[in-house]
């Protein structure tokens, strides 16, 4: 296994015949999503027949994109009544599922119904343009709310026991001795296990970064992982943990995480003609955008594939953000809003005083673009310092044309920005802290020392102690 530079290796990878099994797994996946009934395709949830069998069937269908805004309310009935049924019986239901796949397909549609509605309910609070729909909304502040979304995914962890079945199994213990009567019914253990997935998503949308990577500390990001059965929950997956890491500033991890669901899609690329095929082509594009970011923060080598793939894509643009400065700032911002996700607010907008409903994209961009910002001289900075074992604050000033204080402040917090945490085999918000940068300074009064990373913090404590001796 190759290491890049900087220390930071790609995710473990695992053999070709567990490789090979997923590959299986796809195209069963891919047969499934085939076989589907048209009929019932085509119909809504609240069109289908007082049948259990046919709501579940109908539950993992996508609602159709320009879908009336009653045809949304009803979709929301239709699954408070569902998931009502599963939880809220009397017992665990006694129903199989119609496949392994179905079970991500709910959750998913779920979410991107939840997501679809709060992003369009906010446009039309901003916009104050069509009274009868802003009218319906505002008479309906909990459809599609925040609050119930999040209360059904964990409704179903905790009935499934999931937390406790994963617990389990990293113990080499029997999961089932501690599923309960729920728990080891297939259709509460996989809508539990995709139910933390969920959670991952629905985080990272409400811009809890910290708490979307803590939702995933009893699932192992491996290619035994249930997860990867599902091509679109796999690449789900990775895109989140990715994008929570890089708002976390820790672009190296972030990297890892892009790069190794890119690389092993690369090598899969012909067994994804499923149904979700659209959304994986998207997240695949998104994905290239954000390492294109994260390398500029981060100087790291990459695959060559995917190296290959970001030349192609950006050229001149990625030289830009590498070289920094006022002129990539445009870059930065067109490539975020172009692979963030549709964040959403928690709470609904307020339809009587439009413009007081903040764009969540645009709350999290200005966030963004501040941290661009900080590091937006960083490589100019680093190219001057590189030329000398020692520097005066006020000569390095005058050749960026800034105030010597100014340029005090950026170099403490770049100084604090070399040192990152980097996951390894613990839970995702854990890590070691290691420096992630080829050169380290230190700066006492108007002096700058300069040295090597490598070798690091012994050579710049020598030249504080020998201070006088060397520059008198």
């Amino acid at each position: 296994m190759s290491t890049y530079a900087n220390g930071m290796a790609p995710l473990q990878d695992d053999s070709d015949i567990e490789e090979e099994a997923l590959v299986a797994d796809y195209k069963e996946q891919v047969q499934y999503e085939d076989g589907l009934d048209d009929e019932v395709a085509s119909m809504s949830m609240a069109q289908q027949p007082d049948d259990i069998q046919s709501r579940l069937a109908q539950a993992a269908q996508p609602l159709d994109f320009n879908a009336p805004l009653e045809a949304k309310f009803q979709s929301y009935d239709a699954y408070c009544s569902l998931f009502h049924f599963i939880l809220n019986s009397e017992g665990p239901v006694d129903l199989e599922p119609p496949s392994y796949y179905w079970a991500w397909d709910v959750i998913d549609e779920f979410i991107y119904q939840f997501n679809s509605f709060s992003s369009y309910r906010a446009r039309i609070a901003r916009q104050g343009q069509t009274p009868d729909e802003a009218q319906m909304l505002r008479e309906n502040p909990n459809t599609w709310g925040c609050y119930s979304v999040l209360n059904v995914l964990y409704s179903l962890i905790q009935k499934s026991q999931i937390i406790e079945q994963l617990g389990a199994q990293k113990r080499n213990e029997d999961p089932a001795a501690v599923a309960g009567d729920y728990g080891n019914k297939s259709l509460y253990k996989m809508l539990g296990y995709f139910s933390i997935i969920g959670l991952l998503r629905v985080h990272c949308l409400l811009g809890d970064f910290s708490l979307a990577l803590k939702t995933m500390d009893d699932i192992e990001l491996t290619k035994k992982a249930q997860f990867a059965r599902v091509m679109a929950a796999h690449f789900t997956t990775y895109y989140y943990v990715g994008f929570s890491y890089m708002m976390m500033r820790r672009y190296g991890d972030a990297i890892r995480m892009f790069s190794h669901i890119l690389v092993y899609v690369s090598r899969t690329k012909n067994f994804q003609k499923s149904a979700q095929y659209d959304s994986i082509t998207k997240k695949n594009e998104q994905m290239y955008a954000l390492i294109a970011i994260c390398v500029a923060f981060h100087h790291t080598r990459l695959d060559d594939t995917i190296h290959t793939a970001l030349r192609e894509k950006y050229g001149d643009q990625l030289l830009k953000l590498q070289r920094g400065g006022p002129e990539s700032l445009p870059i930065f911002e067109e490539l975020f809003r172009q692979a963030c996700p549709k964040f959403i607010s928690p709470v609904p907008p307020n339809f009587d005083d439009p413009e007081s409903n903040v764009d969540p994209i645009e709350h999290h961009l200005a966030i963004f673009m501040d941290e661009v910002k900080t590091n937006m001289w960083s490589p100019t900075v680093k190219s001057y310092l590189k030329l000398y074992t020692t520097m005066d604050l006020k000569k390095l000033a005058g050749f960026l044309d800034v105030k010597p204080d100014e340029l005090r402040s950026w170099l403490l917090v770049n100084k604090q920005r070399t040192k990152q945490l980097r996951w390894s085999d613990r839970t995702l918000l854990e890590g070691d802290l290691v420096n992630v940068s080829d050169l380290d300074y230190a700066m006492q009064g108007d002096l700058i020392h300069i040295s090597e990373a490598k070798v690091g913090r012994k050579l710049v404590d020598w030249y504080l102690r020998n201070l006088s001796r060397t520059y008198n």
